[in-house]
């Protein structure tokens, strides 16, 4: 299945890691405490959008003023992640093949998430030793639907960006991975991994 290519970058929350439910309850918590309204088809269809990303366009949806910046917003649902992550986070059937490519061709992570916050979950996973490169949003100008995060992924990892492969579960990275010039793989269809995230 890999042969035909050069480097893998996987995303990371719902691919990589199990990690709806974390997310979930940390949206929860964060809208409710901001009165921000709770639209949870709308949440789903956001999934990989960074959490800043996600905030702007929620306010505007909703035509919501709140007296912290959005920023500040970010940060208290980043806390609530960090505070919850051990008991809601756990490596999908993806580690298997992470651990069969370790060490044979180059891997990164290209994520919506921060680079910290990857770095943290991934290390609860016991995972972090895997990838040459993670790539979280605060990294890029463009985050995901864009391209950027896996281009800049094939770059770190001096890959052409054709010959990468991206596994991702949402619709927005797959697009992001066409839009790189990447043969994206859905987990949900090819390996029946499924982000119970605002199911």
């Amino acid at each position: 299945m890999l042969d035909q290519f050069e480097a893998i970058i996987f995303d990371m929350d719902g691919t990589l890691v199990d990690s709806g439910r974390l997310h979930e309850i940390a949206w929860i918590n964060t809208l409710d405490a901001f009165e921000i309204p709770l639209d949870r088809p709308l949440m789903r269809s956001l999934c990989g959008v960074p959490t800043l990303q996600t905030l702007e366009l929620l306010l505007k949806k909703f035509k919501h003023t709140v007296a912290a910046s959005a920023e500040e917003m970010t940060l208290y649902k980043e806390a609530i992640v960090k505070e919850k992550a051990r008991e809601h986070v756990k490596p999908t059937g993806l580690l298997e093949l992470a651990l069969a490519s370790h060490g044979k061709m180059p891997m990164s992570v290209g994520t919506g998430a921060t680079g910290e916050e990857a770095a943290n979950l991934l290390r609860y996973c016991k995972m972090d030793h895997l990838f040459d490169h993670v790539v979280g949003a605060e990294r890029v100008a463009k985050p995901k639907p864009a391209p950027d995060t896996f281009l800049l992924c094939a770059e770190l990892m001096g890959i052409r960006p054709e010959a990468c492969v991206v596994f991702e579960d949402s619709p927005l990275g797959l697009d992001a991975a066409r839009a790189a010039n990447m043969t994206g793989i859905d987990v949900l269809e090819a390996f029946q991994i499924e982000n119970d995230y605002f199911l």
